[in-house]
């Protein structure tokens, strides 16, 4: 049972597409020539115009929380009975600083975004490929899955669900002809550092941070593969290598010396 094809087709979801990683793999999804719905919880006239010139058969845009249960209900309703090809699961956030500082509201945001909002939807429509046993679903878990995540701790820890998760349901699925793979970005130069308030830190004031393009393409085409998992950029797989094989306490050390913010 072979599981490589060479492109996408038919209707493809993607979320978190209104800029970084999201709004590249949207762009991919169009040149392929996908019939695309575009999620975000905010403005996705940038995304839609991109995936449009790159050449998607069709685009229909939904500004939502996937945070929120309204949000990932306004999305499945848009979907309504349409045979959905492809889940690129993208949408997620972080939030920076020390865990007894933050609000509460804050915190269970980032958890209900990057967990339960990009699970249920999994189920929902995982649910379907499975009964007609075609389908692909592409997740943005993090190498900061790995990592026990000082001053980042929600984000960090709400990825190692996440990246576990699709191995998980990868494996599940393995006798189908539904294909589950996660991406694991490092750094990437998004405006996740801003939104998340990273800004003050020394990863977030990093300028090694990899290409939105390049990681999308990396897991685009894992997805493509049928791969289960693809960590994207060669140092970064070092580092997931290494934070596997050291104590965790000096991992959570070193994720503090880039996560914490500086001194004023």
């Amino acid at each position: 049972m072979s599981k490589e094809i060479k492109k996408l087709s038919g209707l493809c979801i993607v979320t978190g597409a209104s800029s970084g990683i999201g709004l590249e793999l949207a762009k991919l999804a169009g040149k392929d020539g996908c019939d695309l719905i575009l999620a975000a919880d905010r403005d996705l006239s940038e995304g839609a115009r991109a995936a449009r010139e790159a050449g998607a058969a069709s685009i229909e845009t939904v500004e939502c929380d996937l945070g929120t249960q309204d949000g990932v209900d306004k999305l499945v309703a848009m979907v309504g009975n349409r045979r959905v090809d492809v889940l690129i699961a993208n949408a997620g956030h972080g939030q920076g600083g020390a865990f007894l500082d933050q609000d509460w509201g804050d915190i269970s945001h980032v958890i209900d975004t990057n967990v339960k909002g990009t699970v249920s939807l999994i189920h929902k429509i995982g649910q379907t490929m499975r009964t007609r046993n075609s389908g692909r679903i592409l997740v943005t878990g993090s190498i900061a899955g790995h990592l026990p995540g000082a001053f980042q701790l929600v984000y960090n820890s709400t990825k190692a669900f996440i990246d576990d998760f699709c191995v998980g349901l990868h494996n599940e699925l393995k006798e189908t002809d539904v294909v589950v793979t996660c991406l694991l970005p490092g750094a990437t130069d998004t405006q996740f550092f801003e939104r998340a308030d990273l800004e003050n830190t020394t990863i977030g004031q990093s300028d090694n941070k990899a290409d939105p393009a390049k990681v999308a393409r990396d897991g685009y085409e894992a997805l493509l593969e049928g791969d289960t998992q693809i960590v994207s950029g060669f140092m970064n797989k070092v580092q997931t290598m290494f934070a596997d094989i050291l104590p965790d306490d000096m991992v959570a050390q070193m994720h503090r010396r880039m996560a914490e913010p500086k001194s004023s």
